[in-house]
């Protein structure tokens, strides 16, 4: 018998199968559902042109935190990742670029020592490359079982942000639900293009923390990605349907190692 799945927000029930086809977007009130790293693999990168880089990187217990070999381990098993991000080389649509996708079923998206060095080794080879630079976010912040090792990541990622910067290489953040915590103060926020899928979750302190410290009443939709967009925060807001085909653009119009047929292709305008 097909599993269903009930939309959180609408409360329309579908099989996981249409839900699948529909890249876990709700087909009656189009609230996009968290997605697997490796479905967005799919939809995102030409065919079977994703190559997976630093594979073999794993964290190791660096404070000696009670139980967290035994929590890397279910996380392992639970996503069939080794941390909680996938980098790799790829082409969009004939396009190179390097691209990061975080997930958030692992150990909820933490940035630990060994995702803060995967996300600063993809930008640097962005930059030596002359490679466009695309990460995913979502996250709930620092992965606190790591101490001060996870903290030192947001300064190391915004650093590799920077010299992205400086080779005129173009960093492109999409930020998913949700995306929050150290993330968010750190590289998250640092991309030429901030995009966000729509009813992001986008933040820093949860809104109870924040009431709670200014005392007043937030607004229904506080943190989300419309709100962020109309205050500024926020770029764009690009639906997943429309992701694969919005990047090749961006690729296309940054031109920064175009593709024999991309360069034939400026030439003949």
């Amino acid at each position: 018998m097909s599993e269903n799945i009930e939309c959180p927000h609408c409360k329309a029930v579908r099989s996981k199968e249409v839900y699948q086809q529909n890249l876990m977007v709700c087909p009656e009130c189009d609230a996009h559902l968290r997605l697997d790293a490796k479905e967005r693999i799919n939809y995102l990168c030409d065919k079977n042109s994703f190559v997976e880089l630093y594979k073999n990187l794993k964290s190791t217990n660096p404070i000696e935190m009670e139980g967290y070999e035994e929590k890397l381990s279910a996380a392992a098993a639970k996503t069939d990742m080794n941390e909680a991000i996938i980098v790799g080389n790829c082409t969009i649509e004939g396009h190179k670029a390097i691209l990061g996708i975080m997930s958030f079923a692992f150990m909820g998206g933490s940035m630990g020592s060994v995702v803060g060095e995967k996300i600063t080794r993809a930008m640097l080879k962005g930059a030596e490359e002359r490679t466009p630079v695309i990460l995913f976010t979502t996250s709930g912040g620092a992965r606190m079982q790591e101490g001060l090792f996870s903290l030192m990541q947001m300064a190391k990622t915004s650093s590799a942000a920077a010299e992205l910067d400086e080779a005129g290489v173009p960093l492109f953040i999409v930020l998913c639900d949700p995306t929050t915590g150290g993330v968010t103060a750190s590289f998250a926020m640092l991309g030429d293009l901030i995009c966000a899928e729509p009813a992001a979750l986008i933040g820093f302190a949860g809104p109870r923390v924040i009431e709670g410290t200014i005392r007043q009443k937030l607004p229904d939709d506080f943190q989300r990605a419309e709100f962020q967009l109309q205050k500024g925060f926020v770029d764009c807001i690009v639906p997943r349907s429309e992701q694969k085909s919005f990047f090749a653009r961006m690729i296309k119009a940054h031109n920064c190692n175009p593709s024999e047929e991309a360069k034939n292709e400026r030439y003949a305008e």
